[in-house]
């Protein structure tokens, strides 16, 4: 990183949508940031997969979250709910949704560059 770089939580790099979301992908010096905002009633396997392909959410998420609440349910069937004020590490191979009535926001330190993208994006 050789210059200064600021920039407007209201000007992401790019935009990924999907039903019920949205992930906007901020590109900070060496890293992608990711600041996903889910709605009531969205669910990874409802409205992701399709997009990823894949049975379950595969990318490594570390994050924080900015709103509201949402499940999270492992292949081994661990399962956690992750509120405002939480940081979170989530392995590959997992379920979310969000619990309640209130949108859900995080910010996604590791893995925002992969996640909600078509294979070979």
């Amino acid at each position: 990183m050789n210059a200064l770089q600021i920039l407007s939580a209201g000007e992401p790099d790019e935009v990924r949508t999907f039903e019920l979301g949205r992930l906007e992908l901020y590109r900070v010096g060496p890293m992608t940031i990711g600041r996903a905002t889910y709605e009531p009633g969205w669910r990874w396997s409802q409205h992701v997969q399709p997009v990823a392909g894949t049975d379950l959410c595969e990318v490594e998420h570390v994050g924080f979250v900015v709103s509201g609440s949402a499940g999270v349910l492992m292949a081994d069937g661990t399962e956690a709910v992750m509120r405002e004020g939480d940081f979170f590490a989530i392995p590959g191979g997992h379920d979310s949704w969000v619990i309640g009535d209130e949108q859900y926001v995080s910010l996604h330190l590791l893995g925002a560059d992969s996640y909600a993208a078509s294979p070979g994006q």
